[in-house]
């Protein structure tokens, strides 16, 4: 399976992420789903600055990545998904039922989130989409980097996942 993780952060691409977990997973392509970045050659540009060379990064959509998560499933080398918030990866996960398991990362506070772990703040409606994404059968937990120990969503959000 080469998308090796499938994780919401809303910084996107960042340290954390190409060498936190880029690695030890030996990743040797991006996925980032975000409809305005895919838009945006601009912003295209800033985020394909913080990788290394030898890291591919692909800008979907989320119905273009719908589309390709087979295309990237049949590639040989290995992959991340990233979204950055809990609803594109819901609409996602909506199209493409491969999706089993899905890592939180930085969701960072904002008005309205109440924080879970030091780097994971939710909304009442954030906390109601993962536990429908739950529901449907898919793993979540929350892990900031590989070292870490996956937070499952029940510990998360104090029992009330289901």
């Amino acid at each position: 399976m080469p998308i090796e993780l499938y994780r919401i952060d809303d910084r996107l691409i960042h340290g954390q992420v190409v060498v936190g977990w880029g690695q030890p997973l030996d990743l040797r392509f991006i996925v980032l789903v975000d409809d305005d970045v895919a838009a945006s050659e601009w912003e295209q540009e800033l985020y394909r600055l913080g990788v290394p060379p030898g890291i591919e990064v692909h800008f979907d959509t989320v119905d273009t990545a719908a589309l390709s998560l087979a295309g990237y499933g049949k590639d040989s080398r290995r992959g991340i998904l990233l979204t950055k918030d809990i609803e594109t990866m819901d609409r996602l996960a909506a199209r493409a039922p491969t999706i089993r398991e899905i890592n939180l990362g930085g969701l960072h506070y904002r008005a309205g989130r109440v924080q879970k772990l030091r780097y994971v703040f939710l909304a009442a409606d954030e906390e109601q989409v993962l536990r429908t994404l739950a529901g449907r059968g898919i793993t979540i937990t929350a892990q900031d980097v590989p070292a870490a120990r996956p937070v499952p969503l029940d510990d998360l959000l104090g029992g009330r996942s289901h």
